[in-house]
């Protein structure tokens, strides 16, 4: 298992402030130590994973946790990005979004996103969520080394 008595690197790139600070709680409540780093859209997802600019010194996460409506670059765009990328594609990107059209839930699926979730609307879901999420990504499937 990933877990193993280490902190795990968590990547959200979430635009909203709101939601950025509830999922950072819910992460930082879980059963697990996460380093969370956190960007406001897809640009800043890329120059993060490719170590550019004020990220040179990014760790290479171990899950993206990505909203698909942010400013600049959506997570639609990033997520071809990370995909058609040799050195990044092997990423687990967890699409975590307000939107539940069929049409993007497809769309994410066609660019290989491993999971689409829906951002439960009551908190306590939310949290709940967010630490299954968390959860499993640490400690049920075993992942690519960095």
């Amino acid at each position: 298992m990933l877990n193993q008595g280490k902190p795990i690197d968590i990547l959200l790139a979430e635009d909203s402030e709101t939601d950025a600070e509830l999922t950072i709680d819910a992460l930082q409540q879980g059963e697990l130590r996460s380093n969370i780093h956190h960007v406001w859209d897809g640009e800043e997802v890329l120059q993060f994973l490719r170590k550019e600019g004020k990220y040179k010194e990014a760790v290479r996460p171990d899950l993206i946790l990505l909203d698909l409506n942010m400013p600049r670059m959506d997570g639609r765009a990033a997520l071809k990005e990370i995909r058609s990328d040799d050195k990044l594609k092997s990423i687990p990107v967890v699409v975590l979004t307000t939107s539940s059209h069929d049409c993007d839930i497809d769309e994410s699926y066609g660019l290989a996103a491993n999971n689409y979730i829906v951002k439960p609307v009551d908190l306590v879901q939310f949290f709940d969520v967010i630490q299954s999420v968390q959860h499993f990504w640490a400690n049920v499937v075993k992942l690519p080394s960095k």
